[in-house]
């Protein structure tokens, strides 16, 4: 009786234990809902501090985009962002790209406020660049839907000031 109960008990191991690692593997293949409907096919870092690493090691710009599920603003720029063909391809390919629904402990991130939606850019010498800024004089780093194509510019405006000035 007692080498039966061992055994099932290490079968029982093995299910739980092989569980386990499906779970895992799972989690590791579908790093696609860190997008969060910002873009699925973008390669988006978890944190901010793995942003800043990776924008360091890949000399690309980091885009910090903060938003919230419940915002009805935040809501209607992820759409304009997630169908806009440029703005999808230059994040997959130019930018280390993260979208956060808290706020980090870099003040540097909230240069006029912690509202959202608020896209900030940090360049790979880790500066923030607050000088990127949109098109609205209240609210610095924010964007509409309709101001795609401002993204689009600043977003290049990024790219460029990595070539001039490193």
């Amino acid at each position: 009786i007692m080498l039966h109960s061992t055994l099932a008990l290490s079968l029982l191991l093995i299910a739980v234990t092989s569980n386990l690692a499906m779970a895992i593997k799972k989690e590791k293949r579908a790093p696609q809902t860190l997008s969060r409907g910002w873009g699925d096919e973008i390669t988006w870092v978890q944190t901010y501090e793995e942003g800043l690493y990776q924008a360091k090691k890949s000399n690309k710009p980091l885009m910090v985009i903060h938003h919230l599920e419940d915002c009805q603003y935040c809501q209607a720029l992820k759409k304009a962002f997630a169908e806009n063909e440029e703005i999808q391809e230059m994040a997959q390919n130019n930018f280390v790209m993260l979208n956060l629904m808290h706020e980090t402990t870099d003040k540097n991130l909230s240069p006029d406020g912690q509202y959202v939606p608020r896209i900030m850019f940090v360049d790979p010498s880790l500066t923030v660049r607050a000088d990127i800024t949109g098109r609205y004089s209240n609210r610095l780093y924010t964007y509409e839907p309709q101001d795609m194509t401002f993204l689009i510019e600043n977003m290049k405006k990024a790219l460029r000031l990595i070539q001039t000035e490193l």
